[in-house]
């Protein structure tokens, strides 16, 4: 059995739930390519997200996010990783919608705090609390990642390609994205 995938495939969700590599595992099990937003800009820009975000602002990163991923659903079909705020936009909520199908991770907040809670790579962490800064992201954006096109928990103890042939088997549920061949 394999697949041919019809539209591009956004991994949406908080930073912590998997996205890039959830993302890396559907591409290898779907044998398309995959792409990370957030890479696609840190190399147009020669720098990191975190000084992107540090000498520019978060709406210049913004801006530059939606062009990026403009660019990328135009492209051959592929997964694509977006960062934790790219969903947040109306405009990329439909640009995603128009062109591609979302995939939320929904990871619940003590398994992101477990993933990120270690690492210093996360702009909007670099706080005096970084807990607290996560919960009221989570509790604001939940209900715009709601909005996916398609919903796979993401919980601890799984591992990456099991969640990947969870969110592959999601996409067998949608033959206009993905049309599964003997």
């Amino acid at each position: 059995m394999g697949w041919v995938l019809k539209k591009t495939i956004v991994m949406v969700g908080m930073m912590g739930a998997g996205k890039t590599s959830v993302g890396k595992a559907v591409a290898a099990q779907l044998g398309v390519a995959f792409r990370d937003s957030d890479a696609e800009i840190e190399a147009a820009a020669n720098m990191s997200v975190a000084d992107i975000f540090a000498r520019d602002g978060e709406p210049f990163f913004r801006e530059r996010e939606t062009r990026v991923i403009r660019r990328l659903l135009e492209e051959e079909p592929c997964v694509l990783s977006t960062g934790g705020g790219a969903f947040l936009s109306a405009r990329n909520r439909q640009m995603i919608t128009d062109k591609g199908v979302s995939v939320w991770l929904n990871a619940d907040l003590e398994v992101l705090w477990n993933r990120v809670r270690h690492r210093d790579t996360r702009p909007l962490l670099r706080t005096a609390n970084p807990f607290a800064t996560l919960s009221g992201l989570f509790e604001a954006r939940v209900p715009i990642y709601a909005q996916a096109d398609l919903s796979v928990i993401s919980e601890a103890g799984c591992s990456v390609n099991d969640m990947g042939a969870r969110v592959v088997r999601a996409l067998e549920t949608r033959p206009d994205v993905l049309e599964v061949v003997a």
